[in-house]
């Protein structure tokens, strides 16, 4: 449907916008969205900009580290314990849910 529009729909649609609205109001909001892009458009520079700096600034080099059985298993045991530390206490008591 909308494939047949065409520049005389185009122009038809702008002109009952503009009689509906009036000139001010569409050219405010048309000013509106040319800040918003433009706001969008800087956003996505500084972004970008960001992410190139943290790339050049982060060292490439890797640390290559022997793990042995007994030391796999300290930080999987220091893991938990953090864990259970982290847990929120429960009341476990009997009639505890009662208010």
């Amino acid at each position: 449907m909308l494939n047949n529009i065409g520049l005389p729909g185009l122009l038809l649609i702008a002109v009952v916008i503009l009689v509906m609205f009036g000139r001010g109001k569409v050219s405010s909001l048309m000013g509106e969205v040319g800040k918003g892009i433009t706001a969008f458009k800087r956003g996505v520079n500084d972004g970008a900009k960001e992410f190139d700096d943290a790339a050049t600034t982060t060292t490439t080099t890797t640390e290559t580290r022997v793990i042995t059985p007994a030391d796999a298993e300290a930080r999987a045991a220091e893991r938990a314990a953090d864990r259970v530390n982290r847990a929120e206490p429960r009341d476990i008591t009997p009639g505890s849910d009662r208010v």
